[in-house]
């Protein structure tokens, strides 16, 4: 069963690991890798990614990307949103700290952040703006 507008944004907004999807290069199949996302209901959907990054020249070149979030409990439940790049901007510290909170336990926050910055290079937030969505609850199969 298809979820509602709400239902869909609601299970969007949690903190899901995403598969992120985007038109690979000729004769390259999408590249579908996971990532850490961000969305408020209503909103954009932002994630962080390095600027040297295979993702970000794929996403730049494509002018778009796709994120699938799913679950297996309490129900058998997926979203999949697809739409345009709206903006990008640096990646701040205070963005990898907003992310980082979002999926780590808060005493491991300062670390990760720490070792983000000094292993992964320079980032990029790329914003898109959801346009196209499939979802369905499954129940409990």
């Amino acid at each position: 069963m298809a979820l509602t507008r709400e239902e869909r944004e609601q299970f969007l907004a949690q903190p899901h690991v995403a598969a992120l999807s985007v038109a690979g290069e000729d004769g390259r199949a999408p590249l579908t890798v996971p990532i850490w996302y961000q969305y408020e209901p209503g909103g954009e959907i932002w994630i962080l990614t390095g600027v040297d990054s295979r993702k970000h020249r794929l996403i730049s070149a494509a002018g778009r990307f796709t994120l699938m979030i799913d679950r297996l409990e309490p129900t058998i439940r997926y979203v999949t949103v697809e739409g345009p790049v709206t903006g990008t901007a640096p990646g701040t510290h205070e963005v990898l700290r907003e992310i980082s909170a979002r999926y780590l336990p808060a005493e491991k926050v300062d670390e990760y952040v720490e070792f983000a910055e000094k292993n992964h290079g320079e980032n990029i937030v790329i914003r898109m703006r959801p346009e196209h969505w499939l979802s369905a609850d499954l129940g409990s199969l």
